[in-house]
């Protein structure tokens, strides 16, 4: 099986395990446009996949293959063991990512793809793979640069790659851990509770909690936030503008970053 064969398979199974926990052990009970939201970010997740591999020949593994016979990037000029190699690089990689979502928030244009994610009126294991297929082009000639910066290897991405969708969906997933896990956890990965804030409508909690793999960043970087102000159960999701249906409709998603660069422009909505 091809590495991209693996990863789809993996997705798939972990897709129908969380989804499958929401049903069983929900943590907030919602009904709000549940089937349209799953149809529009899956379709998404389609949609992105599609372009990606329309505008790359190769994918970060792919890529990372050819900086390694180049001999390109940091390992490529030291001897280190291969398996310590591999540990840096994921590391390096979630710490890229990690700064990569901060960027997202602070930096205009980049906020105008990324509030796709963001405008999703719930967060489910669904929200994990919702993103606009522009932040995605962005974001895998970004994780090119990293691979090669660093000259990681493609097994090094691969694992990476792997972890980032699985814990993408896990942080997102509408799970109730007990406590007794959730916080010794949240120590060392993000968890649902803890990324769950970062979608809150309240900036000040929006602006934290940007890890998606390791939790270790948003400790480090003072961007940590234990719960939210007004609870699990009370928080407002989504973006408070968009508190409709309208961010569960595909064509809406799509069309959100040029409807308000056209607004940024002068021009009004016909």
């Amino acid at each position: 099986m091809s590495d991209s064969e693996i990863r789809l398979l993996i997705f798939g199974g972990v897709l129908v395990i969380l989804g499958s926990l929401e049903l069983i052990l929900p943590r907030r009970e919602f009904v709000r446009f549940k089937l349209s939201r799953w149809i529009t970010n899956l379709s998404l997740a389609g949609l992105d996949n599609i372009v990606l591999r329309l505008l790359f020949p190769v994918l970060a593994v792919g890529f990372a293959e050819y900086v390694d016979q180049q001999g390109y990037g940091l390992f490529g000029f030291l001897n280190w063991p291969v398996w310590l190699e591999l540990i840096i690089a994921v590391i390096v990689l979630d710490l890229a990512i990690y700064i990569q979502h901060v960027a997202t928030h602070k930096i205009p244009l980049l906020w105008l793809v990324h509030q796709v994610h963001h405008a999703d009126v719930e967060v489910d294991v669904t929200t994990g793979i919702r993103f606009h297929p522009v932040e995605i082009v962005l974001s895998m000639l970004y994780k090119f640069f990293i691979i090669w910066l660093i000259g990681a290897s493609a097994a090094a991405v691969f694992l990476f790659e792997v972890l980032l969708n699985v814990f993408a969906m896990f942080s997102h997933a509408n799970i109730k851990l007990p406590e007794t896990i959730d916080r010794p956890l949240r120590r060392v990965i993000v968890t649902p509770d803890m990324h769950r804030i970062h979608h809150s409508t309240l900036i000040k909690e929006t602006d934290s909690n940007y890890g998606f793999n390791l939790s270790i960043w948003d400790h480090l970087f003072g961007t940590y936030t234990h719960d939210p102000k007004n609870g699990h159960m009370r928080m407002q999701i989504g973006l408070t503008p968009y508190q409709s249906d309208k961010p569960s409709r595909l064509i809406w998603c799509l069309a959100l970053p040029f409807r308000q660069i056209k607004r940024a422009l002068g021009f009004r909505d016909q």
